[in-house]
Parts: C-alpha cells; structure tokens; sequence
C-alpha cells in the first residue's frame, strides 16, 4: 500500500495497554511535524484500557485487534502501512519529529538498510539498586548496541524486505539486529531516542530474562550475532579500568546469577518467557512507589 505515497516515513507503534505512556510517545513524535509529513500507524493489540482512545486523540490511525501479541500487531501496522521508510517505534520510548528525520536520511545513503538512534537513558523513578545494575550494563552494551536496546529502529524498503513479514519472536529488535550484515545497519548519530529501563532489580532481571530467552530463539533460528557474546572479561575490564565498582560489579554478578536462576527453573517447569508488556517496569511521568 506505500505506492505513490507523499509521506517521509511510516511509523508504527504496537501498544498493549499502553495507555499510560503514549500520550507522551505520541506528542514527543508529532511535536515538530509538518501536515502529511509522517503516516503514523498506532495497533492498539488486547487493549482493556483507554490505548486507543489516546492515540484518536492525536488523529492518527489505530488498528485495534483483540489478537495480543508485538509481532503480529507489526504484522497489522504493515498491511496498512503507506510509506517507506517503516519506523517501529515502542509506545513508552520518546522519538522526535526531527529524530526521525535523521533516521530517513540514514537510511537513504547506499548500502544502509537499517538504523537505529543512539538511545538516552530516564532514570526517573529508577531506584538507586537499579541504576547501579543500568550503569554496569550501558558501559558494556556502549559499543555493541547496534539495532537492539533503542527501542526504536528503521527499515528503508530493501531492509523491510528482507525482514518482513515479522515471525512471532520475544526479540523483534534482536531479529532485525541479527538479519543485517554490520555495514548494512547504522546508529543514527544524529537520532536519539529516551528509553526508560526498568526501575527495580526484580524488574530489571524480568526484563533480562525474556532478552535472554529471546537471544536463545534467535540462536534456534539460526540467526548468529556477529558480535558474540558478552564475557566476564569484559566486565573485569570496567574494573581495572575503574568505570565500576567493585560493589558495582558484584551487584552486577547477582543480577546475571538471578537471571540464570529463572531461566532454570522456567525449563524445569517446561514453560516459556514469552513477549509482552510487563507493566511492573512501565511507569509515565512520576515515581513508582517500592521496589529497590
């Protein structure tokens, strides 16, 4: 349906119950947009909250589907979709007007068929134990990020094809990751997005345990990362270099300890992590009340 359309981009915005956060997604994205510039597609997915209404409040399109579900309500964005680039973007994450312009120009240089922005961080209602772990973590992710962790990524017409349609994964950022050479996909430097991380270690080791569960379907399918994986060694490296603490690193340790102990015992159970939104680490404007 993207032929002959007169916008810059479409962008897409899968939402389960999202509510509480996508006023502000929307009116950071539509902030700075000139008329017709931006098709924007909101897939309001097992909604029982007021998700779609808030995205009728800004007078883009919503697709409501009782289906829950990321991947297939990408699937849905798609088919309704009216322009190239696509931009999937996380109904909690902040995109500007002109961020999106970067990653339009980004991925129209040649031989670029993906990107992502460079992601900035709201620790707002982070508690203090896990911004400790989100500190660690952001110093060894800093230059391996790629596509993953932005919350945000773009796909010009020959990425999306190459991509699409969106299997049923936990990682649909992994994927998209994984499926481009490291030429073909791009940090938009002149692209940031705000990403808030979970604000309690109990939710920061949820959150870990579907990125890893995610990592390991991916493995299945025979999508390898280029960049391997992460190593004590690396973290040893924070430490001699003196970025971290020795504290810092220990909490670190009980945190990929705890992860591992859940992924254990979820197959021991025999039951998998599956994608959703975990609502215990969603918050909007304010605090959230316990927690570490």
């Amino acid at each position: 349906m993207a032929h002959g359309s007169s916008h810059l981009a479409s962008v897409i915005i899968p939402a389960h119950n999202e509510q509480a956060v996508l006023d502000r997604c929307l009116s950071t994205l539509l902030g700075d947009v000139a008329p017709g510039e931006l098709d924007v597609v909101v897939v309001a997915n097992a909604c029982s909250d007021a998700t779609a209404r808030v995205a009728r409040s800004h007078s883009v399109r919503v697709v409501e589907t009782a289906v829950a579900g990321k991947p297939f309500a990408m699937r849905l964005g798609d088919d309704v979709a009216l322009a190239y680039p696509r931009i999937y973007l996380d109904a909690d994450v902040e995109l500007t007007t002109g961020a999106v312009r970067a990653l339009v120009d980004t991925v129209s240089a040649s031989g670029v068929l993906a990107a992502s922005p460079v992601p900035e961080y709201d620790l707002t209602g982070v508690r203090p134990i896990a911004r400790r772990l989100h500190k660690v973590h952001r110093l060894l992710m800093s230059d391996r990020r790629g596509l993953a962790g932005a919350g945000v990524y773009c796909l010009n017409r020959d990425g999306h094809s190459r991509v699409a349609p969106f299997p049923d994964v936990i990682s649909d950022d992994g994927y998209v990751h994984r499926s481009f050479n490291p030429e073909e996909r791009v940090v938009a430097a002149r692209a940031r997005s705000v990403v808030r991380p979970a604000p309690t270690f109990a939710s920061s080791v949820r959150r870990r345990v579907r990125v890893r569960q995610g990592n390991r379907q991916l493995d299945a399918m025979g999508l390898s990362l280029d960049e391997g994986r992460l190593g004590l060694g690396a973290l040893g490296r924070l430490l001699r270099l003196r970025q971290v603490t020795i504290a810092d690193a220990a909490l670190y340790l009980a945190y990929i300890a705890a992860d591992r102990g859940v992924v254990w015992w979820q197959n021991l159970r025999g039951s998998d992590v599956s994608w959703g939104t975990d609502t215990r680490s969603r918050h909007g404007s304010g605090p959230i009340d316990g927690g570490n």
